[in-house]
């Protein structure tokens, strides 16, 4: 049952009643895609953005670093993901996500970790579809939002189960499904294989959308003709570059690649950024959760190995607010001036 049209990839995805903007999609990241993240690669154009990976049972809890995870701030329409291995503490984590401000909740069932595929969640869930059909049927029951579902190829290439599981939850009521194309045990080693997501999409009517590897808009050309997915997911091609699933819908709706922003806009971006997660955890968290971001954007910014090993170490090391964000900039400029002279 093929989902897809001539034009996949390019305009909206309904999920449920929620309808996104574009069909390229910023993926759940622990550690990274936090509310300072979301927002931003909102206003850069992601059709919708997932939260980091959020405990159900922590949740219900109420943790304050949890409740933190869990803000939707303003971004809309706001995927919150929640993880789990008991279907009472999933309906019930549901619940507060729902009413938290949710406009869709999404099922891990991907997550390679050890520390989580240990406790049985994420992936793990991947090896007992008869459980894992029970905390979908928990989710969906407990909210009226949209649910959705991320999941991998299968636990390892002897199990590819995902068609299988896919077309189970979809009898339970998920809206939409994401396939990162690999398994669990291939962790993030080799390339997505964008092509084994084809049976997915083949087994279910619901929109299905392919993850792993979009890191380019060639890349998420070549990830919807391989996989006839109906969107796609940015992950890892989203560090240092939050305006990546924004650039990827430009292009993938007008045929021409806009291209990364200019060194000046990718300085205003970064320095944005640093300032929003100083107000969002305060100074010293702020800082040390910023310092992988700021690598990042050097990265991205194109500095050469041992400049960008001598910035890195200045401003991922530096506890001063103020000091960072004024040798980011200055970064950048000499980062710049650089760039004009070899032209």
């Amino acid at each position: 049952m093929s989902n897809t049209g001539e034009f996949a990839g390019q305009g909206s995805i309904s999920v449920g009643t929620v309808k996104t903007a574009n069909a390229v999609f910023l993926a759940p990241m622990s550690g990274v895609s936090d509310l300072p993240f979301r927002e931003l690669a909102d206003r850069l154009g992601a059709g919708m953005v997932v939260s980091e990976m959020i405990a159900s049972d922590a949740l219900a809890q109420s943790r304050r670093d949890v409740l933190r995870k869990a803000c939707t701030g303003s971004v809309r329409p706001f995927v919150m993901q929640l993880a789990g291995r008991e279907a009472r503490w999933m309906a019930e984590g549901a619940r507060i996500a729902a009413d938290l401000g949710a406009d869709v909740i999404d099922i891990n069932m991907g997550c390679p970790a050890k520390e989580v595929t240990g406790r049985l969640s994420g992936s793990a869930l991947m090896r007992d579809p008869d459980h894992a059909l029970s905390l979908i049927e928990a989710v969906v029951g407990a909210v009226d939002r949209p649910v959705t579902l991320k999941m991998r190829l299968g636990w390892d290439r002897g199990r590819l189960n995902a068609a299988a599981i896919a077309a189970r939850a979809e009898s339970a009521g998920i809206q939409l499904i994401t396939v990162h194309g690999r398994t669990r045990c291939d962790f993030f080693k080799g390339t997505a294989d964008w092509a084994a997501v084809r049976e997915v999409v083949d087994a279910v009517a619901i929109p299905v959308v392919v993850n792993g590897d979009i890191t380019s808009p060639a890349a998420a050309r070549n990830a919807l003709a391989c996989s006839g997915a109906a969107g796609v997911m940015v992950g890892r091609g989203a560090y240092g570059a939050p305006w990546q699933p924004g650039r990827i819908a430009a292009a993938l709706a007008s045929g021409r690649d806009p291209g990364a922003p200019s060194l000046a806009e990718q300085s205003r971006i970064a320095i944005a950024h640093v300032s929003e997660m100083l107000s969002h955890y305060g100074s010293a968290l702020g800082m040390r959760n910023a310092r992988k971001h700021i690598g990042w954007y050097l990265e991205t910014a194109g500095f050469d190995g041992a400049t960008l090993k001598a910035w890195r170490r200045r401003l991922c090391t530096d506890e001063t607010p103020s000091r960072v964000l004024a040798g980011l900039a200055e970064g950048y400029r000499e980062r710049q001036e650089r760039a004009e002279v070899l032209q």
